[in-house]
């Protein structure tokens, strides 16, 4: 196991996070976890799904796992709000296919050299890479 994987949560404990309160970087509130996902093929958790705005206006948005951390009901972020407000939506019925993944990877600046990025570049294109967990 490595370290970085010896440090994130189990998806039982990350799927625990629900309701939790997310805020960024600085400590602004950003949404609240509206649910996991994990990859396809292990079951490792790999994006939470936070969930902004209201009844009426809500938006859906993904942010790596790798850069949470959670205590006390809470998870913080270590993006800048804008960062998290400006990543792709996603739909928390479907699964993501490699090319959406690589995409969100790519927004928050992962390179197809190393982590998330790392783990999908090279499954077959249209391949589904991340569930609903």
């Amino acid at each position: 196991m490595t370290e970085l994987a010896a440090q994130l949560p189990s998806a039982e404990e990350a799927k625990r996070w629900r309701g939790y309160a997310v805020d960024d970087v600085a400590g602004s509130r950003v949404g609240e976890v509206h649910r996991i996902f994990v990859d396809a093929l292990d079951g490792t958790p790999t994006w939470v799904i936070v969930k902004r705005g209201r009844r009426f206006n809500r938006t859906l948005l993904s942010i790596p796992l790798r850069d949470c951390a959670a205590s006390a009901g809470r998870i913080w972020v270590a993006h800048p709000s804008q960062a998290i407000r400006s990543s792709p939506a996603v739909d928390p019925r479907r699964p993501l296919l490699r090319e959406h993944e690589l995409t969100i990877c790519a927004h928050y600046g992962i390179g197809e050299q190393v982590g998330r990025a790392a783990q999908v570049a090279w499954r077959e294109a249209g391949a589904v890479t991340s569930r609903p967990g």
